[in-house]
């Protein structure tokens, strides 16, 4: 995968997104993540790779948001969606954001990771841009340990990679890199028997 492929896919995949990714079970995965998180006014909020804005129906209206997308397309329907004036949206790269460190009190990643070119890197910057105690809430797919599961993924993984997502990526792997930086607070099952998962990181106190 690569960022200009990306942008070729998910143009593509805009007008339709939704049907498959905002409903039905991934809905009820999506209400599962934002069931326990607790937004308040005061909080600044950052959306990396917010798509359509799927997850913008789970934050209270007055919460200060900042969303960003790679897919001008993708941005455009979130906009369409949400004129709350509350919601700052721009298009950006996942693996160069352009704000200052320690700006957000909450970053949410959804089903980005899993996209992005260089996930390791996707992530350094979002811990990058969040405060000290600061929160990192992602709920994406990655990797199980079963072994059952590795051999058919390993045959389908490039094929998949072409319609613009990784099913091979390791949390565990990608995480390590970080590790002196964030907590793991939690890491659940969502959907799929454990490959869709919500994670929850807190920044370290510097």
């Amino acid at each position: 995968m690569n960022n200009r492929w990306n942008q070729f896919i998910y143009k593509c995949w805009a007008p339709f997104y939704d049907a498959f990714f905002n409903n039905g079970m991934f809905y009820r995965a999506r209400k599962k993540v934002f069931q326990d998180v607790h937004f308040s006014s005061e909080q600044r909020i950052l959306f990396v790779g917010v798509g359509t804005g799927a997850d913008l129906a789970f934050i209270p209206h007055e919460v200060n948001v900042t969303a960003i997308d790679y897919s001008s397309e993708m941005l455009q329907k979130a906009k369409d969606k949400y004129k709350n004036p509350s919601i700052t949206f721009h298009q950006m790269d996942a693996q160069q954001l352009t704000f200052d460190s320690f700006s957000f009190d909450v970053v949410v990643a959804s089903l980005i990771l899993s996209v992005v070119p260089d996930a390791e890197q996707a992530l350094k910057e979002m811990t990058r841009v969040v405060k000290p105690k600061g929160t990192i809430l992602i709920f994406d797919k990655f990797e199980t340990k079963k072994k059952s599961a590795a051999f058919p993924k390993k045959i389908f993984r490039p094929f998949v990679k072409l319609l613009g997502t990784d099913i091979g990526l390791s949390f565990e792997h990608m995480f390590e890199a970080s590790r002196d930086q964030l907590i793991l607070k939690e890491n659940s099952s969502v959907m799929l028997k454990g490959m869709y998962r919500k994670i929850i990181l807190q920044k370290v106190d510097e």
